[in-house]
């Protein structure tokens, strides 16, 4: 087993400190034989860590005869040059990660290798599909199956779902339909993720976590997994915001996000030639300050100035007044309403929220909260206005749906009242 020269340690701690007394480096410390192969793999060039990392794969691809005679690499690896063949095969012996039988002339990898490139494939393949979440799941499925499930494996699930959620709540507030569709995208494809990952985490919940951090921190992917999935119906109504409020800029329908969509389709260079001749460019006056502008420009403006020309505007010229595309309601918005206009007897609350899929579901159920509301947009003054009480069912235990992406909601009736009456859903 290799080790760190520990006193090499004292150029980056303060006098005094031992390495081994910090906690941040006495486990690594404790692994050094894997740091050092790890060392012995990456170190180098981008070129050479790659032909070492396919030498290796290749040795292992080999599984129902793990063991190599050296003329046998030597073919089978017959497209690197034989020099550099052995300059690698020494650098593997040399870290353990590849072992030589000299009684009987055979090479096979040792365990830590496997499981080095076992790893390895395994971030390959979660890698290539920009999953981190998917990657972090499976290493907590891993370590809950094997036993070995550290708070350090949780802590960076956490963390990852913590800055996705900030990502989430940043398109939300920058009001931008592209940046509210990306996270929208990339909400959809966590949300499988992480249905896995409640399941996973409630098994070792029943099962009991290793120690008190990990439990703390199991709480806390919950609570965030739950308020990223609310995030769905967020998205649904800002998007109905930026639709409701997008500019029409011709009578054939043209929108704004339209053609800002186009333009971010187009290359630099085709953008270059559409606005050759188009757009006049003004080097912008780096050496000026603002400030020192301000001044002189205010000083200008107050002196008496005897000759001043007078700026005429140019003469009006007839334009084309494009008519007003008239205003769709949303269809579930629409839908829902007319829903609620019919009901004349009290109905179950699924019946009315349930159908389509999930992210349905969560719209119609977010708009049943502005029901008896005063101050509504214009375009939920219909819905706010119907004459309906919503009454939730606290005693009783969640209703079974299992259909249409539901699997349990609350419990809770919708039933008409007096028109003069306007009371909230959650009935006061």
């Amino acid at each position: 087993m290799q080790h760190f020269d520990e006193s090499a340690f004292q150029d980056f701690l303060s006098t005094g400190v031992s390495p081994r007394d910090v906690d941040a480096l006495f486990p690594l410390l404790q692994s050094a034989n894997v740091i050092q192969a790890l060392i012995a793999l990456f170190r180098g060039g981008s070129e050479e860590v790659m032909i070492r990392l396919a030498i290796l794969r290749e040795i292992a691809s080999r599984a129902d005869a793990p063991e190599w005679t050296p003329q046998q690499l030597q073919n089978h690896l017959s497209f690197i040059d034989n020099t550099k063949l052995e300059t690698v095969l020494k650098r593997l012996r040399e870290h353990d990660l590849l072992l030589w039988d000299s009684e009987r002339r055979l090479y096979q990898l040792s365990s830590l290798a496997r499981m080095i490139l076992s790893s390895l494939s395994n971030l390959v393949s979660f890698g290539s599909q920009d999953d981190e979440l998917g990657y972090l799941f499976s290493q907590i499925a891993a370590g809950d199956a094997v036993g070995q499930l550290s708070a350090d494996t949780l802590s960076n699930l956490l963390a990852q779902l913590n800055q996705d959620e900030s990502f989430f709540s940043q398109a939300v507030l920058s009001g931008s339909e592209f940046r509210l569709k990306a996270a929208q995208s990339r909400l959809a494809a966590a949300q499988k993720w992480m249905a896995r990952g409640t399941e996973i985490l409630q098994n070792l919940g029943e099962n009991g976590f290793a120690d008190d951090a990990s439990w703390k921190i199991a709480q806390k992917i919950g609570d965030s997994q739950s308020r990223m999935m609310r995030m769905t119906s967020v998205f649904q109504n800002e998007l109905a915001k930026i639709a409701r409020q997008r500019v029409m800029l011709s009578e054939g329908g043209l929108s704004s996000s339209e053609l800002a969509a186009w333009l971010k389709a187009q290359s630099i260079q085709k953008l270059s030639d559409l606005s050759a001749h188009n757009i006049a460019q003004v080097p912008e006056p780096l050496y000026l300050l603002p400030d020192v502008m301000l001044d002189v420009a205010e000083a200008f403006l107050e002196r008496d100035i005897f000759d001043k020309k007078v700026s005429a505007m140019p003469p009006p010229v007839d334009i084309e007044v494009a008519q007003d595309v008239p205003f769709e309601y949303p269809p579930q918005l629409q839908s829902l309403t007319n829903m609620l206009s019919r009901i004349e007897r009290s109905v179950v609350l699924a019946d009315i929220v349930v159908g389509g899929d999930f992210s349905a579901a969560s719209y119609r159920y977010s708009l049943l909260t502005f029901l008896g509301e005063q101050n509504v947009d214009a375009d939920l003054a219909a819905l706010a206005e119907q004459p309906v009480l919503v009454l939730h069912d606290d005693t009783a235990a969640l209703q079974a749906i299992h259909q249409n992406e539901i699997a349990f909601m609350s419990a809770g009736t919708i039933s008409p009242i007096n028109p003069s009456v306007r009371n909230k859903p959650d009935g006061t």
